[in-house]
């Protein structure tokens, strides 16, 4: 059996998480690896059997805790495991509760872990251009201290996304980045006549230290490039593909 591969990072050592990618599950086709995604037309037990691996590889014992992402900026706090049938629509989770395993799905968005390790508060939020702009990390941010967590020791990171040389947008895109905040022109690049090559990872980044977040982690993975390691919607968009896959971000405290 495969060995479900965990990216970690320096910033959240010693608290339980991880960036999954699609190494590790038992799904084939194109959601071949570990598709999470209950959304995805993949096979119902093949899903629950890579989110158990998922959370095991993350935090062993743990009870997964997803919300219905929606590319909103709503924050909820988890004090137990939700109904999947039930669970909120959001897209960042915060808790202080031990062996909830928060996780967020993405498959070109970026997943942002957050802890705070002093006052025992973690945070797992799903940064999509719509939620990261609509400020989906500031609520997060500010659940996080609502449970006793203080932005200037919360440690965040930024994972597997795709990259700025990955994601061609058009200028209507470019133009609410820099209508929200003329810096956001920094985000951007020329691209080919009438787009931009727009930088999601550093954006999120961007907005976490806005926010006061002073320990910043950005993997530099990017999801459309690394096609054995990652699922991305933009790759199988452009491949004509009728579906895809979702990895996960996870953090817990034991």
């Amino acid at each position: 059996m495969n060995a479900v591969e965990v990216n970690r990072a320096a910033a959240l050592a010693g608290v339980s998480h991880g960036f999954l990618g699609r190494r590790g599950g038992v799904s084939g086709g194109l959601h071949g690896g570990l598709n999470v995604g209950t959304g995805s037309a993949d096979d119902a037990a093949a899903i629950a059997e890579n989110r158990r691996r998922a959370t095991e590889a993350v935090l062993p014992g743990g009870e997964l805790v997803t919300a219905y992402q929606v590319h909103s900026a709503e924050c909820v706090t988890a004090r137990a495991p939700f109904d999947h049938a039930l669970r909120p629509h959001a897209d960042a989770l915060v808790t202080d509760r031990p062996g909830l395993a928060l996780g967020v799905l993405t498959a070109d968005c970026a997943p942002v872990l957050l802890a705070d390790r002093e006052a025992g508060v973690v945070g797992a939020a799903h940064a999509g251009w719509k939620g990261a702009l609509a400020g989906v990390t500031d609520t997060t941010i500010l659940a996080m201290e609502a449970l006793g967590a203080r932005r200037e020791r919360i440690a965040a990171a930024v994972g597997p996304c795709i990259a700025r040389a990955s994601y061609e947008v058009d200028l209507a895109f470019r133009r609410r980045f820099e209508e929200a905040d003329a810096e956001n022109e920094r985000f951007f690049a020329d691209a080919r006549e009438g787009h931009a090559q727009f930088d999601l990872e550093a954006y999120v980044a961007h907005r976490l230290a806005a926010a006061g977040v002073t320990r910043i982690e950005t993997l530099g993975l990017d999801t459309y490039a690394d096609a054995d390691r990652f699922f991305s919607y933009r790759r199988a968009t452009h491949r004509g593909e009728p579906d895809y896959g979702r990895q996960i971000a996870i953090i817990g405290l034991d």
